[in-house]
């Protein structure tokens, strides 16, 4: 038994032996003469030491084959095998490692070759050839790279055009790969054939512009019936001749012939029928239809039908045109192409010496979506700057006119008229106008938004310097242990407790349980334990624990990590846009700036990435309308003698205090001579909206068993202090 690779095995026994059985597989193939040269190995017979050609008729010979047949044209053939290896069952072979190494296959000699029907592929490369692909030197089953004839390769004349041809030489696809041609196609050599492709994209050769006259398309006068048909519409007879308004006789029928005119010679001309069927001339000139209406015109009004043109005419704006091709369904998300490609809107480009000088552009187009579709594509085209729209007035409660035609029927010329004299600017993304947003300011004025003034912290020394704003963002410092993580807790609270604030807390540096019980105490106003700091004061009941844990339900999310990542400014972000949304959070505690994983990129120095970051901060904080306090630890102060810090005094960037709305710096007073030690100096240093505050000082006396803050008689104490003990 002889085990052989899984690959191809020729066996030819010899003249003497009836049939020889090899196992390399479960699958083997037996067949009467070789189908292909052997490749692997070859056995015969060693009692024999040639074969005669009469014997060797009646060889039988054994193919096992796990390649395609293709594979087995790289090969020499059994002939060319001359090493041969003894084995003592009288049979010798020849083991992959002695087979000859292919030599290269030239074009003629491709494995390809011997496939290829050649006059399929004759024909098809003759079909390339006139399509403007040069398939002269493509390989058959591979893919090609070529000069696109569409693009030309653009400035760099790059190869992006890329060619298949099919192994047989019978069909062939390509595609251009670069964004501004995109051109792709397939064909066949023969017609007929059943195609895998479901569409055939051909090029079309450009045909030469037809020279028409109105003698040549038979056009005539309108007759009475379309003279009245007009009048319904308010278009007059002389409106009618003066743009060369015609008919033309099609059997019985009678078509409407808008006739396009350049320089008063016809060149186009566009039928319409009784059914609104619209129709034009083939192969003639794409331009406006009123094109010499515009020569010279320093505004221009475009219109999307013929009717609406002759309309404003009847309005008094006889410098206006209309598209020939009416609207697209709706406006293209690709990049304008080339002005040789923009097939669409190839009038446009027709007529580019016309509209080039035109200072103001209104377009007039349809109110339904194909019109304002057909308004976007036209202002990409010829320039957003230079481009006004119109608002069609209001037909009924719901609905509003169509067009310019619908306007003049049923309101006049005079309302017609009104409506382009107040044109308006077209709009630009990122670019506005303040009567944008008037409304927001008679909201503003009125008061009538909600917090315009802020909302009172709950401290009357605070009134005048602090009050919170939705929408803006709070820098909150001070040296350990000044408590402002307390102070904040305590405002939220006091928040909660007036206006009914919800809160979403990121607070890295407190357990949930102990946050929980310093938020309880301050809502509560009894210490959590009987212990030590409770100083006899009767501890929370079980009830009050009950409603305690409803309210902190009620009123706070929290946005923590459940492993021991540190979590990322946006993921912060996004889960607090998530809890503004499903729970109508108002404010946002990020506590503190060091716990947050501040990676960034090896080329962006830290300032850079705070500036970043708290420029994402204050947009969420706009954007939802969500108040902001973001707590930042000082850097190491080596010379510090126990006053306050300074904003600038925040480790990572003077941006801190730069981007920020508002700065606050919490100072706790550690010495004993200085005043009571439960004094806290809340130190205003910035608020960039002075409706709601100012830069100043206020004190506040904290109390350790509840955590409250609560106003304190400055006066007294400074006198107090004044005295001395």
């Amino acid at each position: 038994m002889l085990f052989t690779p899984p690959r191809k095995l020729l066996l030819t026994p010899s003249s003497k032996s009836g049939r020889i059985i090899v196992m390399g597989s479960k699958n083997f193939l037996l067949l009467k003469s070789p189908a292909a040269p052997a490749t692997y190995a070859c056995l015969h017979d060693s009692s024999s030491s040639s074969l005669s050609s009469s014997s060797s008729s009646s060889l039988r010979t054994f193919i096992f084959d796990s390649y395609t047949r293709k594979c087995s044209r790289l090969f020499a053939s059994p002939k060319q095998l001359q090493l041969s290896y003894q084995r003592a069952n009288g049979y010798s072979f020849t083991p992959y490692a002695a087979m000859p190494i292919p030599r290269p296959i030239s074009d003629v000699e491709s494995l390809e070759r011997q496939f290829v029907d050649d006059k399929k592929l004759m024909i098809l490369k003759q079909k390339l050839q006139e399509l403007g692909i040069d398939g002269s030197l493509c390989m058959p089953g591979q893919y090609n790279g070529l000069v696109c004839p569409s693009c030309k390769g653009g400035e760099s004349n790059e190869k992006s055009l890329s060619l298949h041809v099919d192994e047989d030489g019978g069909a062939a696809v390509w595609t251009c790969f670069r964004a501004k041609c995109g051109w792709k196609g397939a064909t066949r050599a023969f017609a007929g054939v059943n195609s895998t492709y479901s569409t055939m994209n051909k090029t079309k050769t450009k045909q030469p512009i037809r020279t028409i006259t109105e003698e040549s398309l038979g056009l005539e006068p309108l007759c009475s019936e379309l003279l009245a048909y007009f009048a319904e519409r308010m278009i007059s007879g002389e409106t009618l001749r003066r743009n060369a308004v015609m008919q033309k006789r099609t059997g019985d029928q009678i078509a409407i012939a808008f006739t396009y005119q350049r320089n008063g010679e016809l060149v186009s001309c566009k039928y319409r029928d009784i059914n609104k069927k619209f129709w034009q001339e083939a192969n003639t000139e794409k331009v406006f239809y009123g094109l010499d209406d515009i020569k010279e015109a320093s505004d221009v009004i475009i219109v999307e039908g013929e009717m609406d043109k002759l309309a404003m005419e009847e309005a008094g704006f006889k410098n206006c045109v209309s598209v020939p091709d009416g609207a697209p369904p709706k406006v293209s998300a690709k990049e304008v192409p080339a002005e040789d490609k923009d097939t669409k809107y190839q009038y446009l480009w027709n007529c580019k010496a016309y509209t080039e000088k035109a200072s103001r552009i209104i377009l007039a187009t349809d109110a339904d979506p194909p019109g304002q579709a057909l308004a976007e594509e036209l202002a990409r085209r010829l320039g957003r700057e230079r481009c006004w729209r119109i608002k069609w007035p209001k037909k009924n409660d719901t609905e509003y006119f169509k067009d310019a035609n619908e306007v003049l029927m049923y309101m006049g010329p005079d309302a017609l008229k009104e409506v382009i004299e107040n044109a308006e600017l077209y709009p630009i993304r990122g670019l506005f106008n303040f009567r944008d947003y008037f409304d927001e300011i008679n909201d503003y004025y009125h008061q009538s938004l909600g917090f315009e003034l802020g909302v009172s912290t709950g401290w009357r020394a605070l009134n005048e310097l602090y009050n919170v704003v939705p929408g803006e963002l709070t820098i909150v410092t001070g040296v350990p242990n000044s408590g402002k993580s307390e102070w904040i807790d305590a405002l939220l609270v006091n928040l909660n407790h007036s206006v009914g604030w919800k809160f979403a807390l990121c607070s890295m540096e407190n357990r949930v349980r102990e946050h929980g019980r310093k938020l309880l105490e301050k809502h509560i106003k009894k210490p959590f334990f009987d212990v030590r700091y409770g100083e006899r004061v009767e501890r929370m009941s079980t009830e009050e624990l009950e409603q305690g844990k409803k309210w902190l339900s009620d009123s706070f999310s929290l946005i923590r990590c459940e492993n021991d990542c540190l979590p990322s400014i946006n993921w912060v972000l996004e889960l607090a846009r998530i809890a503004v949304l499903r729970h109508g959070v108002n404010g946002l505690v990020i506590d503190p700036y060091n716990e947050l994983d501040h990676q960034r990129p090896p080329n962006q120095t830290e300032t850079e990435y705070v500036s970043q970051m708290l420029t994402k901060v204050k947009r969420f904080a706009q954007h939802h309308s969500c108040h902001v306090w973001f707590v930042a630890h000082p850097r190491q102060l080596h010379n510090w003698i126990g006053g306050p810090p300074n904003m600038y005094d925040i480790s990572g960037s003077a941006h801190f205090i730069n981007k920020c709305d508002n700065g606050i710096v919490i100072h706790r007073n550690r010495d004993p001579d200085a005043g009571p030690m439960d004094l806290v100096q809340v130190c205003v240093r910035k608020v960039r909206n002075k409706v709601i505050g100012t830069i100043g000082d206020a004190y506040l006396s904290y109390n350790r068993v509840t955590g409250e803050y609560s106003d304190i008689d400055v006066a007294g104490l400074l006198s107090k202090r004044k005295r001395g003990p």
